[in-house]
Parts: structure tokens; sequence; C-alpha cells
């Protein structure tokens, strides 16, 4: 805290209104100010720099740099950093990076505000604030599917729609290649078909779909 006694945060969301509502919220709070916004996750690292906010609450799908790079990014340079993630998703693996990346929470969008306050003051304190349900995801998490780079590429190319030829083609390998590679997709996530392998994959964040697709 600086010299009043007072958190300063940054927030860091891609939605305009969202900044524009936390950033009300929080300052409605005495003993916290924003001191800092950010649209992506290059300027969330920026803004960091700048201003060296106690806390930072950063959301996870954002332009330019994703809010987990932009998380490893400030860890990287400052250890210190306190960093809470304010998300829609609730996937078990983007939980897990998230904490791996070094966040001190990790909260849902439409979570109580209450809680939201709790998180950033427990971040300030370098205390981590898991809630029940994320902590049960979290541990999900780490048992989840170990795919290799291939086979993550593989997987990308399945949940944007690409066919066994179309995969082939982008990822130049044989058609046969990438046969052998859904058939251990769908063995290591437990799915009796590719549509069941997508579900079970946006499910748990292993992969999400485009942006251009996706709901922020």
């Amino acid at each position: 805290m600086n010299n009043k006694g007072v958190i300063r945060v940054e927030v860091a969301d891609d939605h305009p209104v969202v900044r524009e509502g936390l950033t009300a919220i929080i300052n409605q709070c005495r003993d916290m100010q924003v001191v800092a916004e950010a649209a992506n996750g290059r300027e969330a690292i920026d803004q960091f720099l700048c201003h060296r906010p106690d806390v930072v609450l950063m959301d996870l799908r954002m332009p330019e740099i994703d809010g987990v790079a932009a998380i490893q990014e400030i860890m990287r340079t400052h250890p210190d950093a306190r960093i809470a993630v304010l998300t829609t998703y609730g996937g078990d693996q983007d939980i897990f990076r998230a904490f791996e990346a070094g966040a001190k929470g990790y909260l849902l969008k439409g979570s109580p505000k209450q809680m939201l306050m709790e998180a950033i003051r427990a971040a300030y304190r370098g205390e981590l604030l898991i809630p029940p349900e994320i902590y049960v995801r979290l541990t999900e998490g780490r048992s989840g599917p170990h795919l290799s780079d291939r086979e993550m590429g593989v997987l990308r190319c399945m949940v944007n729609g690409k066919s066994n030829r179309e995969i082939a083609a982008e990822l130049r390998i044989a058609e046969g290649t990438v046969k052998v590679h859904v058939h251990r997709i769908l063995h290591k996530l437990g799915a009796k078909g590719r549509a069941e392998a997508i579900s079970t994959t946006l499910k748990k964040g292993i992969v999400h779909l485009p942006e251009s697709t996706s709901a922020q």
C-alpha cells in the first residue's frame, strides 16, 4: 500500500464496459484505488511497469498477448508481483496455467462483489485465494491429459473444424499420420469421437475457439 493505506490496482480487460464497471466498484472501497487500466496483454505489462500497482486484476483472453503470457512476463522481471485472475473461462487447463504462471487468485466473472474485493486484498497480502469450485477444477487440471506439441497442433485444427486432409496440409504431414494423432488424442481424452473430443477440449480449456467465434 502507499502511504495513505490504499491498495493500488491495475485492471486489465479488453472490454471497456467491464473495465469501467470494475474500476467503479473498486474505487468505491476506501482501501483500494484503480491506478491503471489495460485493454490487452501488452498494455497490461506496460502499465504494470509504468505504475507498479500493488495488485493486477487480469483477464485471460485478451488480444496481442493473452493473460497467462502477460502474467509470465510480469513475473519474469518482477517475481514479487501480485496478480489475480478475473475471467469468464473456468476450464481446468485455464486455471492450472494461470496459477502455474504465478497468479495469486482466480475468480470467474459473476462472482460476488465481496469475493472480488477479498481476492484483491488476499493477493496484496501475498496469499492464494482459491474458491472451492476453482480448487476442484485446479486439481482436475493437474491430472488432465498430457498431449504432445504435435497432438496439440492437430487438436487445435480439429477444434477449428478442419478435416484430416486439411490438417495434413496445414501441418505439412501425411494424412495417415494425422489419423494416428487423432486416434491418440481420442484415447487420451477418453472420447468416442471427434465431437466428444472437441467438447471435452473446450470444457477443460485445453484449446479455445478462435476469437472471431468465441465469446469474450
